[in-house]
């Protein structure tokens, strides 16, 4: 990457983890929401499940990013966030759930347009380390996130979060449209665009990705309740555990960056759903070790950002004419993954507890691991 490019992407890297902070706040602070909107677990992640359904989206933009207007739907993206969360200050489950609806809508475009503008100027060789740098969003939002957020909880109360990731996601969008350059032509030819139906060999890694998110989100999402309910953690207690989380998940991005090209996708993916299986058997045998439930979710998500980077690096290339389409396709295909996860993965908790919830990311992450092995390009 040119030196312009780098920048390029620290600036779409800074912008993502502000839209990630207000997607991922809500898993950790999940009890505090549930007061502040008189609802429960089952209840919100089941609007958030349907919401996730927003995702869909993406499906009409993936031909906008082919003809190289990444940075405007960057942009769009970011405002969407900020909409979103301005949405939620109405402090009732009808603005919590067109609130969601808007924020999967805003960051699901906003990762798409980062994965295509990566794809298009990064050879597949090197792709990894840029993915995992923009990645390296997803765990400095609750790294840096969660602790901000929770001091905000603490001082003035819920909506707090929600008036400061307004302001900043509004003055993101402003500095992505400043920063980053609007494509000079088409990122693909028109001529060499896939037309119609994309590869059946493509929908392979497509749907290997999805599942690892189904995986990783289905845990997440009942994280904080799970351990409120079971080892009587408070809500800065949630905020200090997430931030180590972010920590253990900026590891294993950094790892992708750092390891990923050299020993290939396929096999990254492999060993990340590896360590995600061990994490699974931990908290299994945590018990009431509120340590043990603490380490096994850590290991769980290691293995899972891991496995998910990796992935995202096979996708880019999973059909590179038709990049952008292939990588909104994929998201949709996440969307519904995520969507299903999430409200199933309530449910389960909510009738059988933890046991219910690791035996649904047991069978995703066993599903994954089987069609990444079958993956072309990795």
């Amino acid at each position: 990457m040119t030196g312009r490019n780098t920048a390029e992407l620290a600036t779409l890297t800074a912008a993502k983890t502000i839209a990630n902070t207000a997607l991922r706040w809500v898993g950790p602070f999940l009890p505090t929401l549930e007061r502040a909107f008189h609802s429960s677990t089952g209840t919100l992640t089941g609007i958030m499940g349907v919401a996730e359904l927003g995702g869909l989206n993406t499906l009409a933009t993936g031909a906008a990013l082919d003809r190289g207007h990444e940075r405007t739907v960057c942009a769009a993206g970011l405002g969407v966030v900020a909409l979103s969360s301005a949405i939620a200050l109405a402090g009732n489950l009808t603005a919590f759930a067109i609130s969601f609806v808007l924020l999967v809508i805003g960051v699901g475009n906003l990762t798409a347009a980062g994965h295509a503008w990566i794809g298009h100027r990064v050879p597949f060789a090197a792709r990894n380390r840029a993915i995992g740098a923009f990645e390296m969003s997803w765990a400095v939002a609750l790294l840096a996130g969660a602790p901000i957020l929770s001091l905000l909880i603490e001082w003035y109360g819920w909506r707090g979060p929600y008036v400061a990731l307004t302001i900043s996601s509004a003055l993101a969008a402003v500095v992505v449209l400043v920063r980053v350059r609007p494509s000079e032509s088409s990122a693909i030819r028109a001529a060499d665009r896939v037309k119609g139906r994309l590869p059946a060999a493509a929908y392979v890694p497509m749907v290997a990705s999805a599942a690892i998110a189904a995986s990783g989100i289905g845990m997440f999402v009942i994280s904080g309740t799970w351990l409120e309910d079971a080892h009587g953690l408070s809500t800065g207690g949630l905020g200090l555990v997430a931030a180590g989380f972010g920590l253990v998940e900026l590891v294993a991005s950094g790892a992708v960056a750092g390891v990923a090209d050299r020993i290939g996708s396929r096999r990254s993916v492999a060993g990340g759903l590896g360590v995600l299986g061990a994490g699974v058997v931990m908290m299994a045998a945590a018990g009431g070790s509120r340590l043990l439930a603490v380490a096994g979710l850590a290991i769980f998500l290691l293995g899972f950002e891991y496995a998910f980077v990796s992935s995202l690096t096979v996708v880019t290339e999973a059909a590179p004419t038709a990049r952008g389409k292939a990588i909104g396709v994929s998201n949709s295909i996440g969307t519904l993954a995520r969507s299903g996860s999430v409200v199933l993965t309530g449910q389960l908790y909510e009738h059988f507890g933890i046991g219910g919830s690791l035996t649904m990311v047991s069978v995703t992450g066993a599903t994954a691991m089987t069609l990444i092995l079958l993956a072309p390009h990795a």
